[in-house]
């Protein structure tokens, strides 16, 4: 992060996942509130060079980082993380 107002919102994912999807489309709308474009990491596609990432979090999808740290997962904690983001702004 470059400064302390800009935070990052990722989606841990797999191809084929439908509540990854769900969860992408509410993430997409929370995070445009904040001006913020959440990201997306296939844990599948990343064990090529981090195994450890789907290791931790492949039996768990979809999952929300919000600055590196698990947030919520198999369902985004919209109350939450809204809050959170505003506490953070």
């Amino acid at each position: 992060m470059s400064d302390s107002t800009t935070h990052e919102v990722t989606l841990l994912t797999r191809a084929g996942c439908g509540m990854c999807d769900r969860a992408l489309d509410q993430l997409r709308v929370i995070c445009a509130e904040f001006g913020i474009e959440p990201m997306t990491l296939d844990v599948d596609v990343e064990a090529a060079t981090d195994p450890g990432l789907r290791a931790e979090f492949g039996d768990r999808l979809p999952v929300v980082l919000l600055d590196g740290r698990e947030h919520s997962y198999f369902d985004v904690d919209e109350i939450r993380l809204r809050t959170d983001l505003g506490r953070l702004m």
